[in-house]
């Protein structure tokens, strides 16, 4: 599902098109030229998605129509059937990956087969949707799954359902739900085919919550591959991620930050965009391979920043060496003082001059 050497980076534009064709193929443009690998957009059919009474969350509230409902405000964000046909022919031209992210059967349907998409994205809110998990497993597609607003035991409960519809074709219960989990066989189809993203569900999320330690936690207690669904302010909090073992990082991104809509402002703009993915490139390379040893770069300067064996001043041939007739100075092309007890107390075997490296 990803580069083993490298992040897979996706440019979440989400319904930052606004419901129009020209700035989500506008969108696309500059995910692919930002080197982003990936390129997600939401699917879905509204009136399948939220009830008529369903309230907006405040955040939405605060960037969009207060007046109007959840309904009524996403109604204006779908994209059609050729729209999509439309940005995946895009896709396939700027040579990034199209992904999408369902929040209805028929969307998942039409995603699957319509679009013929590689991998799936399950959303947060839908993480306790279990019909919803088994019917993306029953695909035997890889996929990731956000985990915001969720504990460690209902990402285990979601992960159980995912199990099962990978590997069996009885009728589900609790039972056997759990025991595909357990199996070996259920850990190890997880572990082929599973992303986990950590998530705050909040846009844009407060510091104080990003909580990006629950990486690490994810990775030890399921042990899967963990990304980042990435709703803070900026581009630093993606590159701490990689560095504590994301393999995934999604962050939102916008044309400009001042369109109306309910994520825009949590969004980077592209210039922002372009640098978070340099960041993340950055810090992939300097993390390195771990081995403890000499880097290529600095072994030119062993020499010069080590230190020597040599005469503190002039010593005759045949003298004893001691510590006060030997000190220990640059450069370090002679002896090396880990040798100074191998030395101490033996006869010099010829004259030295001062500072002379001792033999």
């Amino acid at each position: 599902m990803t580069n083993k050497n490298q992040t897979l980076i996706i440019a979440e534009a989400g319904v930052n098109h606004n419901g129009d064709l020209s700035k989500a193929l506008k969108l696309v443009k500059i995910a692919a030229k930002a080197g982003a690998d990936v390129i997600k957009f939401q699917t879905f059919n509204s009136e399948s998605l939220v009830t008529k009474l369903a309230p907006k969350a405040n955040y939405q509230i605060k960037e969009t129509d207060h007046n109007e409902s959840q309904l009524e405000m996403l109604k204006k964000l779908e994209l059609s059937s050729s729209d999509y046909l439309a940005i995946l022919e895009l896709c396939k031209k700027e040579k990034i990956q199209f992904m999408s992210t369902a929040f209805d059967n028929d969307s998942l349907d039409f995603l699957i087969k319509q679009l013929d998409i590689r991998t799936l994205k399950v959303p947060s809110g839908e993480i306790t949707n279990g019909p919803f998990l088994l019917k993306h497993a029953l695909t035997k597609k890889n996929i990731i799954l956000s985990t915001g607003m969720s504990s460690i035991s209902e990402i285990e409960d979601a992960l159980s359902v995912i199990a099962f519809g990978y590997l069996s074709k009885k009728k589900p219960t609790k039972k056997l739900i759990k025991s595909a989990y357990d199996s070996s066989e259920g850990q190890d189809i997880l572990a082929k085919k599973i992303v986990l993203l950590h998530c705050t569900t909040q846009y844009p999320v407060p510091v104080n919550d990003i909580n990006l330690n629950a990486i690490t936690t994810m990775k030890e207690y399921f042990n899967l591959k963990v990304g980042f669904s990435d709703h803070s302010l900026g581009i630093n909090t993606a590159a701490n991620a990689v560095v504590l073992g994301a393999e995934v990082i999604e962050k939102h991104f916008t044309i400009d930050r001042e369109l109306p809509g309910p994520d825009h402002k949590a969004s980077l703009e592209p210039e922002e965009f372009s640098k978070m993915v340099d960041l993340v490139r950055e810090t992939e390379i300097s993390l390195g391979d771990g081995i403890k040893e000499p880097r290529p770069s600095e072994i030119e300067n062993r020499l010069i920043a080590r230190k020597s064996i040599v005469a503190r001043n002039n010593i005759k041939k045949g003298a004893i060496i001691n510590k006060s007739n030997i000190d220990f100075k640059r450069p370090g092309t002679g002896k090396s003082p880990m040798e100074y007890w191998d030395i101490l107390n033996k006869k010099s075997s010829k004259d030295y001059e001062k500072d002379e490296l001792i033999e």
